[in-house]
């Protein structure tokens, strides 16, 4: 009986689990195109919902960088959309940031422009029993990065990643 009970719990975190990542693919959909007219990429969202609220953290870019008008503007500009659309079902606290040294890579475009730099990859699934690889980002194709990990090419599909960023030294 005491099985069935954590089972039964497993499955619904794994529901809420997927709702969630739906949500904050609603929500890149929403939020990227406004970003774009505004001048600014979207390097990453989060979402990460909570019993009676939610967090919804951006984090923003653009080749001259970032300043704490940009996070002002953005913040209000994505506030009054989010209000319109109501895409949130509870309350929410929205917060923006720049993607800082460590910044996220979600995009193939965002592995193709650092490529060169130091880099982390942690795999969804492990290969070889290896989840996480750290290295020199050697190439990008359009299906996937090149990675130099211990004086070995290592091949990643973009399917393959579940998270990557920048790693400086």
């Amino acid at each position: 009986m005491f099985f069935v009970g954590l089972a039964a719990h497993f499955c619904l975190w794994r529901r809420e689990d997927a709702m969630t990542a739906t949500l904050r693919e609603r929500l890149i959909v929403l939020i990227e195109p406004l970003l774009g007219r505004l001048g600014y990429e979207l390097v990453e969202l989060e979402y990460v919902a909570r019993r009676s609220s939610a967090l919804v953290r951006l984090f923003i870019d653009r080749p001259e960088g970032i300043r704490v008008e940009d996070c002002e503007r953005t913040s209000r500009e994505v506030a009054a959309l989010l209000d319109v659309e109501d895409p949130i079902p509870t309350a929410y606290t929205l917060e923006v940031s720049s993607p800082g040294f460590d910044r996220v890579l979600r995009t193939p475009a965002h592995f193709a422009r650092f490529v060169g730099e130091r880099v982390f990859v942690e795999l969804r699934v492990p290969r070889s029993g290896r989840r996480r690889y750290t290295g020199k980002l050697l190439a990008t194709s359009d299906s996937g990065i090149t990675v130099e990990v211990d004086k070995e090419k290592v091949e990643v599909p973009f399917a393959e990643i579940g998270k990557a960023r920048l790693a400086p030294e």
